[in-house]
């Protein structure tokens, strides 16, 4: 089976076109171009903008066509993820998509549901003939996984729709009308290039394995960080045999959990068998402590060539202490809503760059503006006490919950009618885009919801197919009832 026998096939076959488009965050013009032919092919009003974003508008059906318009948005960028060991250029190559059960997943990279999918039902209704519904405007927002370049760029005037359709949620059966805001803050160490010390030997560490997901909405399962089990196994070794760092490379994107981090580093001869003792036995004690929620992490290690250098020894000791000292993960939960994670913060990579520089990316979330920039803080003062350069990224707004939605009351009740049980309406602890909408366009009646994908921002990304169903009938049934 593959994906053009999957039901209902005008969603589907959107998502599989969508699938075969390069579309990597700050280089989406591949996309960009197919939206714009497939308004041309379809007699529709299409703009775009100087910052990348679509907008394709259509009119309303019979008897609607003075309602009001109603946006549908996604983004048209992707979150590009891969195995160490998969072959794949995000430039150029398309997903490779294969169904296993009532899962749609990709072939050691990430699927691209997240948010190919919001993409796949919006063209879906404009393609649509047989749809009821009100005034459309498509709206396909740019570099939404690394910047929200698109919603922050969107300019006044761009909209003229009153209810917004958020369609990049990843829980069926869950209404979102609230999400937290966001910011970026990165530490950046300068390093001086020291010989080798003698009579030594190198060794590769590798973590891999990890499950890793969304930095949002998987925060609080538990899951391991590479950057910290590495730095761990470095910091202990280093306590014991002195060894010394040549490289740190861990994670990649600030809104992903990393799962693989490798380093290189060196140990004087007559300490390598201890080392590797030390290295197995806290490998053993690491997995076991993430027995439940990583079965398939992997901490090995092996000799390779010695390095023309490593690190002077007190970058060295400050870059491990303040990595071992930094906070991942839930910092509070909401005392309003209760399970939601309120604040939390994601140690995201690792990474020795160009200059002799080493930079930490860490990104924070919080539904409360005021603690959102507290963990901000909190995070570069352990990197500032350590003697590396800070800068925070400028950060975007949550959307605070409107529990007098009409559009929620709507949507409510179409799910209620169609399924026969009433889902959860709940804010969400990812970052969405609807806050930034909201500082635009203040009369914004919004929600968002989609169908159920887990591990986003992981080559583990998976769609559930049945969900999809459900997500397109509940998106034709409000638009019908609007």
């Amino acid at each position: 089976m593959t994906i053009s026998d999957l039901k209902p096939a005008e969603i589907w076959k959107y998502f599989y076109e969508v699938t075969q488009i390069p579309r990597p965050s700050k280089k989406e013009e591949k996309i960009i171009a197919y939206l714009l032919s497939f308004a041309k092919e379809h007699h529709l009003d299409a703009e775009k903008d100087e910052i990348g974003n679509v907008i394709i508008r259509k009119p309303g059906t019979l008897g609607k066509e003075n309602n009001k318009t109603v946006i549908l948005q996604s983004h048209s960028d992707m979150v590009c993820e891969k195995n160490a060991d998969t072959v794949h250029n995000f430039d150029t190559d398309p997903i490779q998509t294969y169904i296993d059960g009532d899962w749609i997943k990709a072939k050691g990279t990430t699927l691209g549901g997240d948010d190919g999918i919001g993409i796949a039902a919006a063209l879906a209704v404009l393609a649509s003939q047989e749809t009821e519904h009100p005034p459309i405007e498509a709206l396909f927002t740019s570099d939404e996984e690394t910047g929200l370049t698109g919603a922050f760029g969107l300019k006044e005037g761009f909209l003229k729709g009153e209810i917004l359709l958020n369609l990049d949620s990843e829980d069926e059966g869950e209404l979102f009308i609230g999400c937290a805001g966001g910011m970026d803050t990165v530490a950046t160490f300068s390093y001086k290039k020291k010989n080798v010390p003698e009579d030594s030997v190198a060794y590769k560490i590798s973590v891999t394995g990890l499950n890793g997901g969304h930095s949002g909405d998987e925060i609080d399962k538990g899951l391991g960080n590479s950057n910290k089990i590495l730095n761990r196994i470095i910091l202990n070794a280093y306590k014991k045999f002195k060894v010394r760092l040549n490289e740190f490379k861990g994670g990649n994107l600030r809104n992903a959990i990393p799962r693989e981090a490798f380093g290189i580093i060196t140990v004087k001869k007559e300490h390598s068998g201890d080392f590797e003792k030390l290295v197995k036995e806290l490998s053993e004690k690491i997995k076991n402590e993430f027995a439940a929620t990583e079965k398939n992490l992997s901490i090995e290690f092996e000799q390779v060539e010695l390095p023309e250098f490593v690190i002077s020894k007190k970058v060295q000791k400050k870059l491990m202490h303040s990595i071992y000292s930094c906070w991942h993960g839930v910092y509070a939960m909401s005392k309003d809503m209760p399970g939601l994670v309120e604040t939390s913060t994601n140690l995201a990579s690792v990474k020795f760059i160009e200059g002799n520089k080493i930079t930490i990316e860490t990104s924070q979330r919080s539904s409360v503006e005021s603690a959102k920039y507290d963990m901000a803080q909190t995070v570069a003062s352990v990197f500032k006490l350590a003697g590396a350069k800070v800068k925070h990224g400028d950060g975007y707004p949550g959307w605070k919950p409107n529990t007098n939605s009409e559009i929620m009351k709507i949507t409510e009740a179409s799910y209620k009618k169609l399924f026969n049980r009433t889902p959860e309406v709940k804010a969400i602890h990812a970052g969405l885009e609807c806050g930034l909408f909201l500082e635009k366009y203040p009369y914004l009646d919004m929600i968002s919801f989609g169908p159920t994908i887990k591990g986003a921002h992981s080559p583990d990304e998976r769609m559930n197919i049945p969900t999809v169903q459900k997500f397109w009938d509940l998106l034709v049934d409000v638009l019908e009832n609007l």
